[in-house]
């Protein structure tokens, strides 16, 4: 029986270590090829067929939720220490938190393009998964806010949704207008949040 528990833990742990080589196979060539990349594209950098690739995640859906988990924890363990930062000045704390963000998603444009555009427009799941992400984060920024005594509980969850949308929203304009100066998009947004804070 103890042998039987030790072998399965060993297949899981092969099993996700495999998952893991599959992903990082995806990541390559999304980063490489675009949104647009191909499942047989993918299946074949790592070395599998495109049968073989859904298996290991159940359907194109659980791979599609699968890369959408592994990026969005980590543009969130970049964003909660911004979050949660002492700083006494909103300002401050608004233009790191944005400017991480900023420089996250235009580290890896095909990946944010893939998972928010390419992945979220072909099935319901992973759009269902990206939306509760984004939910989440302006419900924890809303509490962040209201600890804060920026505002009251209920006026909190509002900013924090509405900057969580503003901050996404203007992203993905600002990574179709490559040429202008991140900066100038960073200040834009903090002003307006600043401005919301003190109103």
């Amino acid at each position: 029986m103890t042998g039987g528990r030790a072998g399965g833990t060993g297949e899981r742990g092969r099993s996700s270590e495999r998952r893991r080589d599959l992903l990082d196979a995806a990541d390559r060539v999304i980063r490489r090829e675009g949104p647009q990349a191909s499942m047989a594209a993918i299946a074949a950098e790592a070395g599998i067929t495109k049968p073989i690739l859904y298996r290991h995640f159940g359907d194109k859906s659980g791979l599609y939720q699968a890369l959408a988990e592994r990026h969005t924890r980590v543009v969130l363990d970049l964003l909660r220490p911004e979050f949660a930062s002492a700083v006494a000045d909103p300002r401050v704390r608004a233009r790191a938190t944005v400017d991480a963000y900023l420089e996250t998603i235009s580290a890896n444009p095909n990946l944010y393009r893939f998972l928010f555009h390419r992945a979220s427009a072909e099935d319901s799941r992973t759009h269902s998964r990206m939306a509760a992400i984004v939910r989440g984060v302006g419900e924890e920024l809303g509490t962040v806010l209201a600890e804060a005594g920026v505002a009251g509980p209920e006026r909190a969850r509002v900013l924090g949704h509405a900057f969580v949308g503003m901050v996404q929203a203007i992203g993905d304009w600002w990574l179709e207008n490559p040429g202008l100066d991140r900066d100038t998009v960073v200040d834009g947004l903090v002003d307006v949040i600043a401005g919301a804070l003190k109103a």
